[in-house]
């Protein structure tokens, strides 16, 4: 893939990433904003109001691959006979663990569940 095709494709995923928490937390094109591909620091930058909702520092990455999402799979198949939702942990060695599911459902609880409450517990 050519860089330029690259970067395309990492600014549109990143741009899908603000529009969605806009949507997802009713705010504004100038609340949640896409940086320039390149630039340093987070890629979604959020205005205070913005953070207050969804204090986090966004990194974006669309990648051609990740085994992730067979992982995923398989807990998508659990949900037919479990219920809820898919929801998977995963440790590295050396590594704290880390949480995946998927992303209109991560912003559908962060909204609904007073997500800066339980921030510094």
């Amino acid at each position: 893939m050519k860089p330029s095709s690259a970067k395309a494709k990492g600014r549109t995923f990143q741009q899908w990433v603000a529009k969605a928490i806009q949507e997802h937390f009713q705010l504004t094109a100038r609340d949640v904003v896409s940086t320039s591909m390149g630039a340093g620091g987070v890629d979604v930058k959020l205005s205070q109001a913005a953070f207050d909702k969804l204090p986090a520092a966004i990194e974006c990455k669309n990648i051609a691959s990740f085994a992730g999402y067979k992982f995923m799979d398989q807990a998508n198949e659990h949900v037919k006979d479990a219920g809820g939702f898919p929801l998977v942990f995963v440790k590295a060695n050396h590594r704290s663990p880390i949480v995946m599911l998927d992303a209109i459902t991560f912003l559908r609880i962060a909204r609904r569940s007073g997500f800066t409450e339980w921030m510094d517990a």
